[in-house]
């Protein structure tokens, strides 16, 4: 097999060690030399003196959770790194420890076999952080929202049955004053907008209960915790406005997209990166993101078209497909309720959210504005097709169809 790189290195990266195998060829003679280095900075910092020293030029090492971070940062623009999917470079089972991984990665290197995993620059790894970190808050302030709604229940307050958003002004206030310990379902009742669809009887009903002492205080503790995470995020958007200033154009065009808000088009621009250098095609964006059918086939066979599990982008643009089909006379809804006939509700919104991905990937490599194509896009596309289906539906009602072109 031909060797590509003669000077290069595997590293098998740990919580407090790296393994590092360096792979020097020199014609068919083939020498590894394997050290071990600690994961503290002037370890590292010895690594990359070893490497510069024995001249290595390209380097690889497994995606193993957030260990590879520094790792990275400390040999970055020393020479080339390649950054591996765990799951693509396995070792062969029975012969597994970390000098052999570390040689295993080194020779594959050596023969260009590992596809290198994206890698963003410094400053969208920040913002990519900041997008994460959100999303996670968001979940959290959800969970402290369903525990509200456990107290009320086991007070056998019915609240969240005739108030939609039990975090609004109403349902604030109306639980704030049962953490002070009200229990008048009258005066509770009374501090509801007039706005509220809610009968006044309505209320009194739901909020006739029996709270105790413990009701009270867990409904301050989740109230605080609830307040304290909204002040986290509010922090978060703040920054996240900040860090997206170079990328205001594509982050403003995002959002003509149906369905992305101004949370999802910062995360496309996290996880994306933003520069579609990085990816060749828009087919290319959608496989990374998940988005698309696997390709497993063997003997003539399809085994698997399940998609690629993805925890970030995946999701977020899923959400937004959600959205995007709840526009009439849009070009998705018309893709979703398409698909949806032929494969089910799962995979059309899949579909979509593949769609929604390849509209951004020209958009942010073209400087484009998003184009609505419109909810009859198919049908112009596929005229004759369309006229064919039309005729044989009329012809099993029992009709005999005769066309005659329009004056």
């Amino acid at each position: 097999m031909e060797v590509l790189y003669p000077r290069c290195a595997g590293l098998d990266v740990h919580k407090e060690t790296v393994v590092a195998c360096v792979r020097l060829a020199k014609g068919r003679k083939v020498t590894r030399t394997t050290r071990t280095f600690g994961t503290h900075t002037e370890d590292l910092l010895a690594l990359l003196e070893w490497l510069q020293a024995e001249r290595v030029t390209h380097a690889a090492m497994e995606a193993t959770g957030v260990y590879w971070k520094p790792v990275w940062h400390v040999l970055e623009g020393s020479l080339s790194l390649i950054l591996a999917n765990a799951r693509e470079i396995k070792h062969v089972p029975g012969r597994k420890s970390d000098v052999t991984d570390a040689e295993w990665i080194a020779d594959l290197v050596a023969h260009g076999l590992i596809r290198s995993s994206f890698v963003p620059p410094a400053a969208i790894q920040e913002l990519r952080d900041l997008t994460r970190s959100r999303k996670q808050l968001t979940r959290e302030h959800t969970r402290h929202v369903q525990r509200l709604q456990k107290v009320l229940e086991d007070a056998n307050i019915k609240l969240d049955s005739v108030i939609t958003d039990l975090m609004g002004a109403s349902g604030r206030a109306m639980m704030e004053a049962i953490s002070r310990g009200e229990t008048d379902a009258e005066k509770l009742a009374h501090l509801g907008s007039p706005r509220l669809k809610a009968t006044h009887q309505q209320l009194v009903r739901a909020l006739t209960g029996r709270i105790t002492e413990h009701h009270c205080f867990m409904l301050r503790l989740h109230l605080a915790q609830a307040d304290s995470v909204e002040l986290a995020i509010e922090a978060l958007d703040r920054r996240i406005s900040e860090q997206l200033s170079p990328f205001r154009g594509e982050y403003e065009r995002l959002q003509q997209i149906p369905g992305v808000a101004e949370t999802a088009a910062a995360a496309i621009i996290a996880e994306t990166g933003g520069d579609m250098s990085a990816f060749a095609t828009s087919a290319r964006l959608v496989a990374w993101a998940g988005l698309c059918p696997r390709l497993d086939e063997s003997g003539g066979k399809r085994k698997s078209t399940r998609t690629r599990r993805q925890n970030w982008i995946k999701t977020m643009l899923v959400q937004a497909a959600w959205a995007a089909i709840k526009q009439k006379g849009s070009y998705f809804r018309s893709l979703f309720l398409r698909l949806k006939a032929r494969r089910g509700a799962k995979k059309a919104i899949v579909a979509v959210a593949a769609s929604m991905l390849t509209a951004a990937y020209h958009i942010m490599r073209d400087g484009a504005d998003y184009i609505e194509l419109g909810p009859d896009f198919f049908r112009k596309r596929n005229r004759e097709h369309t006229k064919i289906q039309l005729i044989r539906h009329l012809q099993r009602l029992g009709y005999q169809v005769q066309l005659q072109a329009a004056a």
